[in-house]
């Protein structure tokens, strides 16, 4: 079974954008995984194709309306669809390393993409959105977030990465960030490599690394060993 990805956007052409290049590109031809961009603007009710709306209540921007972006999610996940529907939000849960794992491990996902000032909250509610965030800060939309979404989820898919390892040593795993890591010259602007990683001692070597892993981490993100 492949992931089977579904964005909602008012820019389909943003997709799959660098997902089509490298190790996620080659998945992509392969058929490991999939992406289909739906232009939310097929679902407006007038020769306009107006998608958005002033506030109720006043104030500044617009807001996408509850029955278009219905309309669209109806259309891309229909009743019995297993999917998760995921909103790119910045008020939305963090996006976490686990939450990743648990969405390559499923069919796919059903996101859509904010634009404006947001969503009509009723949709949210009706259709059970999952809001996710990327970061504590404000993008123009949610497309660049839906992509660092899929980027994050692609590459732990079974048969992207050429050594499965390497997703097992990374920043986020065990909730730890990941140790410096070293390659020739041994010695580059009179900086040595650590004596202990040329050691051969395997032993030697993990414990350095996981040292090195708990310093990084109480010093950047002390949260993280909390």
């Amino acid at each position: 079974m492949s992931f089977r990805a579904t964005v909602l956007t008012l820019y389909p052409e943003m997709f799959p954008g660098h997902l089509g290049t490298s190790m996620a590109g080659r998945a992509l031809e392969r058929g490991d995984w999939s992406v289909d961009a739906v232009q939310i603007r097929d679902f407006a009710h007038d020769r306009h194709r107006t998608v958005d709306d002033t506030p109720a209540g006043g104030g500044a921007g617009m807001v996408l309306r509850a029955d278009v972006v219905a309309a669209a999610l109806d259309h891309a996940a229909p009743q019995g669809d297993p999917r998760p529907k995921i909103l790119m939000s910045p008020r939305g849960r963090p996006l976490t390393q686990g939450r990743v794992r648990e969405l390559a491990a499923g069919p796919g996902a059903v996101i859509l993409c904010g634009r404006f000032e947001g969503v009509d909250q009723r949709v949210i509610d009706a259709r059970e959105l999952e809001e996710v965030s990327v970061g504590d800060f404000i993008l123009s939309g949610g497309e660049p977030a839906a992509l660092v979404l899929l980027d994050a989820v692609v590459r732990l898919l079974p048969g992207v990465m050429g050594n499965a390892l390497s997703g097992m040593h990374e920043s986020f795993e065990n909730n730890l960030l990941e140790h410096p890591h070293y390659t020739k010259p041994p010695v580059w602007e009179d900086r040595a490599i650590p004596p202990v990683l040329l050691s051969g001692n395997h032993g030697a070597i993990e414990r350095w690394r996981r040292e090195e892993a708990e310093k990084l981490t109480r010093e950047r993100r002390p949260d993280l060993l909390a």
